[in-house]
């Protein structure tokens, strides 16, 4: 059984948030090292194709999700590349960063809506509530981004990333 998220819309800004059964240090972990996201980073029939990954202040994330699953219709071989710039670490408790569509040279793509998110990792009795508030230039933009799925993706991305963590807590 997965873990209930939460969402709500404060302006131009999405929060989400969900528990997970794993302390704080390994949840961070998973969002900071390149041999973790690998294995859970994106909805459920996709991959991480490419995941070079400078966890630092300034560095860049430069990722390809990519569509395996036949079942998925005219998603199947897609490629989704997006370009994230780290702007605040705070180790095991806090990442902000800034989230563009990309291509694959990591060039940003024109038109696109950004996200700057901030990641909160808070830790009670061996459990982590994670929280993402997913800010956007305007309202106009956050909706263009839920119109095209993204809470259900953020969803099935947390629920592997759940299933991620029970594989590797010790």
């Amino acid at each position: 059984m997965s873990a209930q998220m939460n969402s709500r819309v404060e302006g131009n800004v999405l929060v989400l948030e969900r528990e997970f059964n794993a302390p704080a240090t390994l949840v961070f972990k998973a969002f900071s090292e390149e041999e973790h996201l690998k294995k859970w980073w994106g909805p459920r029939g996709w991959i991480l194709a490419v995941c070079n990954i400078e966890f630092r202040v300034n560095g860049v994330w430069h990722y390809c999700m990519k569509c395996i699953d036949e079942n998925q219709g005219d998603f199947f071989g897609f490629e989704s590349w997006g370009k994230g710039v780290y702007q605040e670490i705070l180790q095991d408790k806090k990442i902000v960063y800034i989230d563009y569509f990309s291509d694959a040279e990591g060039n940003e793509v024109e038109g696109m809506p950004a996200t700057r998110s901030t990641l909160l990792f808070e830790e009670m009795k061996g459990k982590t509530k994670l929280t993402n508030r997913a800010e956007y230039a305007s309202l106009e933009e956050l909706k263009s981004v839920l119109d095209m799925g993204m809470e259900y993706g953020i969803k099935e991305t947390w629920d592997r990333l759940e299933e991620h963590l029970d594989l590797i807590k010790k």
